[in-house]
């Protein structure tokens, strides 16, 4: 057993001061007591539940930073695409794992204790696959186990370039599967299982599976899906020209969506798609330093009302304070007002957003994650209280102080599974992690 003393913490039912934590030794919370004195306990100052992150492309660190210069022609997601096969041509599985822990120890530093890793490099440059067929997946679970972030594996099934059986590209040679294929590794990527994995399916996107994917997948036991919609609005003109839908209202007319499903981005939707997947119980998977870095658009964050969640997508930021802050000052340009995300009862814009990515990305993950409450897995973010911009501060106030003020290093220390994994701000195994990356960075870019 472990045990941590907290001297606020945030609970389901709200801010609470002198809190006792015990853990057991598979790391899951079993008792929590607010104004119990600290004992022997490992003393902290102001904590929150850990934050998922909900979409993850890991080999997108490499070239993070790297494709913003200004080609000959208009600059848009489509041409970026281009330049991120060219890193997915220069990837093997030494250099993917390198790439994942880095990416992932940066996580844990910033306060994102679980990730949702949206996997979809598997196979060699050319299209081959490597003589274990889940290799680049288990690199992914290998690097978790390093950093010892919580994962939850989502192998990507694409088989098409464009919607509906399409040709793929050549760059997505690494990417492809058939049904068959895909299914047959996740039968092996179920044998490998541990307290901190969870697996679930990644039907890339209505441009890269067909129907008869998407119902294969459906029928499968009940782990998470997750899905890119609606992204581009030259995806959605193309769906609407191959089948008189927007993608989003195609999924809701054949009965893909619910409460198992996670659409990633969800940019381009109209009022309809917009009421009908929040009333699915769906999750919005929101990546909105990647949208704005793409050029991708706007989330229609206030009409929705269904559940949301973050995630770090092509890893130009992977810090979830960040995130939640671009969510909300992205309204702020287009609606011309402050404070969007708040209500009457909830009138701090950070803890009403932390609230909703916390609950949105347990659900995503599929995992006991989500909150500090018996039961749920004992991770933790503690905030450096006496930093200078949240000296002063407590409750909903220190949280609004790490979203939306200037301070780097906000962050103290992180606990997984009741285990401390950065402590006064750098992860354990920073020095080694980072070594093995900067090795993989001069191959990737020799």
């Amino acid at each position: 057993m472990v045990v941590f003393w907290a001297k606020q913490a945030l609970l389901p039912s709200g801010w609470a001061s002198d809190v006792l934590i015990e853990a057991d030794a598979a790391g899951s919370i079993t008792a929590l007591l607010p104004g119990a004195p600290p004992g022997a306990a490992r003393r902290l100052g102001l904590i929150l539940p850990g934050m998922p992150n909900l979409h993850s492309h890991s080999f997108q660190r490499a070239m993070a930073g790297r494709a913003e210069r200004r080609s000959a022609t208009a600059d848009n997601f489509w041409t970026w695409r281009e330049a991120m096969y060219a890193v997915v041509a220069r990837m093997n599985p030494d250099r993917a794992e390198a790439v994942a822990a880095q990416m992932q120890m940066e996580c844990l530093e910033r306060g994102y204790t679980h990730l949702c890793e949206f996997h979809y490099l598997h196979h060699s440059a050319d299209g081959t696959p490597y003589a274990t067929r889940e290799e680049m997946g288990l690199r992914q679970i290998a690097a978790s186990a390093r950093t010892g972030i919580g994962l939850t594996l989502l192998p990507c099934l694409y088989r098409h370039g464009g919607i509906f059986a399409a040709d793929p590209l050549p760059g997505q040679r690494p990417f492809l599967h058939d049904l068959d294929t895909y299914m047959a590794m996740m039968a092996d990527l179920r044998r490998h299982t541990s307290p901190l994995l969870a697996l679930g399916f990644a039907p890339h996107s209505l441009r890269a599976v067909t129907p008869e994917m998407l119902a294969a997948i459906a029928a499968e036991p009940a782990l998470p899906i997750h899905m890119h919609l609606a992204e581009q609005q030259r995806e959605v003109a193309e769906c609407e020209a191959a089948t008189g839908l927007r993608p989003a209202a195609w999924m809701l007319a054949h009965g893909f969506a619910g409460p198992r499903w996670v659409f990633i981005h969800s940019t381009h939707l109209d009022d309809a798609e917009v009421a009908g997947l929040a009333a699915s119980g769906a999750v919005a998977g929101l990546c909105p330093q990647t949208e704005a870095s793409l050029g991708d658009g706007i989330f229609r964050l206030p009409q929705w009302r269904g559940r949301l969640g973050i995630g770090s997508d092509s890893q130009v930021c992977l810090d979830p304070a960040q995130e939640l802050r671009q969510l909300e000052t992205s309204q702020r340009l287009k609606l011309q007002l402050r404070a969007v995300a708040t209500s009457e009862a909830s009138p701090h814009p950070a803890r009403q957003l932390f609230d909703a990515a916390l609950a949105g990305g347990a659900q995503a993950a599929g995992a006991a994650i989500g909150g500090l409450a018996p039961g749920l897995r004992c991770d933790w973010v503690e905030l450096d209280t006496t930093n200078p911009d949240l000296l002063g501060l407590a409750g909903d106030a220190a949280l609004d102080g790490w979203v939306f003020g200037p301070g780097r290093g906000v962050v103290k220390s992180v606990a997984v599974a009741g285990q401390v994994l950065v402590e006064s701000g750098q992860h354990i195994h920073a020095r080694q992690i980072r070594e093995e990356y900067i090795k993989a960075m001069r191959e990737i870019w020799a």
